[in-house]
């Protein structure tokens, strides 16, 4: 291969390439793609071949390049090509590899110069490349010959634009020394897609073919039509020396002693040819790879970092080792223990900030969901009223009754409490379900040991069923025990004075009083499209009235619903809307909301429904119930009450309803009380004392603390990836140390590019600091002979250079054999006055 600087990287980046597979990671370095860019026959396809060192791309007069050739470089340990459109055939020959691309590109555009936006993907693996992207370009045409399109200019524009817009796409601005510069479409491309001058570089190309006596030793020194990055001169093979199969190697041994031999390059011979060019493409590549370096290190560091506590505890672990089994069931066990107490007593270090769960979930049950439970189990009104009623008229049996019987109230009072138990015992398991998911989530950290997650969770579960048959014991027995005896004597029970005196509603009233209950967002989902559609507003619940505002300030009010006579009802989830439902509703039949019988509001998850209908619930909003009454009841069932009858129910129903106040009250301290003393409370208590024993005596030890597979191998895996991590680092330590990164030239005055893009053939005026000096082809025969007449170069004004080139850090030197001073000029050059 041809390309040394190549060669020169290829360690470096296999190195990268190492460090990052040793931990299971591809190193992306992204390399840049390299195009080239240029007028037909301006050399382009021979740039790209001298910087791969291969001789494969087709050569010929006129468009040769008639669609873009998509070259990628991929490192191998063999030598051999690939096309996309060919799968599976390899190719070591490169002449066959020519002929292909020929083939290919008369298949497409036909054998008449027809041109193709559709690429030719070729892959070339080699031991002696980078992974990298080269593309051959067609060149750019203004007259359309044979079957090209009237508008091929345009196409070839646009073809090219495709690929150097890109910004990892370097570009090589081929311009024949030949032609003028200043009218060059590869640098107005490059300029177009590149303004700053950042990625693009400027190739003369055809040096050699210049006419006697004119030379481009202003342009090549940067100082005629500036670039930033400057330009480098290079000489192709011809088309003789291609016909003769004049190899690569013998090509740029003779380009590097025409550099060095002529008069006008000699003194810049080091910076010109075909190895500086790719110097200076492999030394943007070496500035890429740097550039990227502080990225890699800094994630390589954050993953040492992370990994360096576990590596630490793995890199003087003995697995079978006896003392270190119970060192470790130990300590497993009372991690166990304290993760339980902290998810219950919530103070854990890890807080799950999606749902709740563990002891905030239980208090939940305790204080929304238990009393949710509680009143969704009272009775209907009328339902309730006509059991009085068949109560107080059973009592008397053929008589006439006075007075109230207390045997009516005690007979409704009793089966309204044994309805209790359903919620009771509801609440229970509810509580069960969630010390279990407790005990799950905190056994994760046994996933090493499987045999010893799985018995610790048995041993656990089958305590926690055990308590739950204690605790509903003893909730029933509280039932009971409120069933055994009714005390009328109670502090808070109204009496019969004072149940005579008072309605159902005046008492929930004067209870209530006007605080405020609960505060939040909902959505209004029954609101017309024509006004809007559904909105979200700030609700604020209180004792007597449910009110709703634009934003949480509370200062526009929008409405304000009374909540007497309303109750709450279910509503089903639309398969339109994510949100869940439920609905206020007036029992009169009246309109809740404007024009509208319901209210529809919406949350964002059934916890919220829930936790608002608990709200509603504290404020008197009932859930609705279904109608208990048969319509299949026949005339005697519709009874109308005398008003003695009436007042005695009346009485009745105040009784109850205060006596039941007292039993739920009571049941609503007890329940989490006992709940907490019987079940939480001691199963705490059992994992801390009585766990290890029973671990101990349910089997092997040694066996209980077998390892999974898994943990194995991320045992080794940790260990393996820690030290891999390390030697990455110090291979990216080591070629930050061992690479330079060369800064970017200064910005150069590049306005002509613009201005010679207008059609002139007009060259800008050579720059005034520049002394004026003719070459060796233009002095005159003798003293005082008058000067040439001036004509226009093909690269601008002839000759007008400096005596010494103005290169950076680099003295000039000669090269070894060669005087300093110039020689006389050859004859062979020399153009006759």
């Amino acid at each position: 291969m041809g390309n040394r600087g190549m060669e020169d990287l290829i360690p470096l980046v296999n190195r990268l390439q190492d460090a990052f597979s040793s931990i299971g990671q591809s190193c992306n370095l992204d390399l840049p793609q390299i195009a080239v860019v240029g007028g037909q026959s301006a050399g382009k396809s021979s740039v790209l071949e001298n910087f791969v060192g291969k001789d494969f791309l087709p050569r010929g007069s006129g468009i040769v390049t008639r669609r873009p050739l998509v070259l990628q470089l991929i490192s191998a340990n063999t030598e051999w090509a690939e096309f996309l459109h060919c799968k599976g055939k390899k190719f070591t020959d490169f002449d066959e590899v020519r002929q292909e691309i020929e083939a290919e590109t008369d298949r497409i555009t036909g054998a008449n110069k027809g041109i193709s936006p559709v690429p030719i993907n070729l892959r070339v693996f080699s031991p002696h490349v980078l992974n990298l992207t080269l593309i051959d370009l067609p060149g750019i045409t203004k007259v359309p010959v044979g079957d090209q399109p009237a508008d091929i200019e345009q196409q070839i524009r646009e073809m090219i634009m495709q690929f150097i817009c890109r910004e990892s796409c370097l570009i090589l601005a081929v311009t024949p020394a030949n032609t003028d510069l200043a009218n060059s479409d590869a640098l107005k491309l490059a300029k177009d897609v590149d303004p700053q001058g950042l990625r693009t570089i400027g190739v003369i190309t055809k040096l050699d073919l210049m006419d006697e006596g004119t030379d481009a030793r202003e342009v090549l020194d940067n100082k005629l039509l500036p670039l930033r990055r400057g330009y480098i001169g290079v000489v192709n093979r011809s088309q003789k020396d291609i016909d003769g199969k004049k190899d690569i190697k013998a090509a740029l041994e003779a380009e590097r002693k025409f550099f060095f031999s002529h008069p006008a390059y000699r003194h810049m011979a080091d910076r010109m040819g075909t190895p500086h060019l790719q110097k200076a493409l492999n030394q943007q590549l070496t500035n890429h790879i740097r550039d990227t370096l502080p990225a890699f290190r800094s994630k390589l560091q954050s993953q040492l970092l992370s990994l360096d506590k576990e590596a630490e505890e793995y890199r003087h672990y003995r697995p079978d080792d006896p003392s270190r089994k119970t060192k470790a069931l130990l300590q497993m066990v009372q991690q166990f223990s304290v993760d339980f107490e902290k998810r219950i007593e919530g103070s854990g270090d890890q807080v799950d900030t999606i749902e709740l769960s563990g002891g905030a979930k239980i208090n939940r049950i305790f204080h929304e969901r238990f009393p949710f439970e509680l009143v969704k189990m009272e009775c209907d009104e009328k339902e309730m009223r006509r059991e009085i009623s068949y109560a107080i008229k059973n009592i008397h049996g053929i008589r006439t009754g006075l007075f109230t019987p207390d045997m009516a109230f005690e007979a409704i009072v009793k089966k309204q409490v044994v309805k209790l138990k359903e919620p009771c015992i509801k609440c229970i398991d509810l509580v069960v379900q969630e010390l279990i998911n407790t005990v799950r989530q905190c056994s994760n950290k046994l996933d090493s040991f499987p045999q010893l997650r799985e018995e610790t969770e048995r041993i656990v579960t089958s305590h926690i069923r055990d308590r739950e048959s204690r605790a509903k014991d003893q909730v029933l027995l509280l039932i009971d025990v409120q069933l055994a005896y009714i005390n009328t004597n109670h502090e808070d029970f109204i009496g019969f004075a004072n149940a005579q005196q008072r309605s159902s509603q005046a008492n929930k009233n004067t209870s209530a009083g006007n605080q405020v209950i609960r505060k939040g967002w909902l959505t209004i989902n029954n609101i017309s499209i024509m006004k809007g559609g559904a909105k979200e507003y700030w609700f604020v619940l209180s004792a007597e009235s449910l009110s709703w505002f634009k934003d949480d300030e509370e200062k526009e009010k929008k409405y304000m619903l009374p909540l007497d006579n309303l109750k709450v009802r279910d509503v089903e989830k639309s398969f339109m809307s994510s949100k869940h439902m439920f609905a206020i509703f007036n029992t009169e039949q009246r309109n809740v909301f404007k024009d509208n019988r319901f209210l529809e509001l919406a949350c964002d998850s059934l916890e919220e429904v829930e936790s608002w209908r608990a709200s509603l619930l504290r404020a008197g909003v009932y859930p609705e119930r279904a109608a208990v009454e048969s319509e299949s009841s026949g005339p005697s069932e519709n009874f109308s009450m005398d008003p003695q009858l009436e007042r005695k129910v009346e009485t009745i129903r105040n009784l109850v309803d205060s006596y039941m106040a007292i039993v739920s009250k009571c049941i609503r301290d007890l329940m989490p009380k006992t709940i907490m003393h019987l079940m939480i409370n001691n199963v705490k208590d059992f994992i801390n004392a009585e766990l290890l024993a029973q671990l101990y005596s349910a089997g092997d030890q040694n066996a209980l603390m077998d390892e999974s597979q898994e943990q194995v191998q991320r045992r080794e895996e940790v260990l393996r990836t820690h030290h891999a991590l390390k030697e990455a680092l110090a291979i990216i330590g080591d070629i930050s140390t061992t690479t330079i990164s060369t800064p970017l030239p200064p910005p150069v005055d590049s306005s002509w590019l613009q201005a010679g893009q207008g059609g002139s053939r007009r060259s800008p005026p050579p720059s005034p600091t520049a002394p004026r000096r003719m070459s060796a082809g233009q002095r005159p025969a003798g003293r005082g002979a008058p000067p040439p007449p001036s004509r226009p170069g093909p690269l601008g004004p002839l000759n007008n250079t400096a005596d010494s080139p103005q290169i950076p850090n680099r003295p000039n030197r000669a090269p070894p054999n060669i005087p300093s001073r110039r020689p006389p000029p050859s004859p062979t050059r020399q153009v006759p006055p």
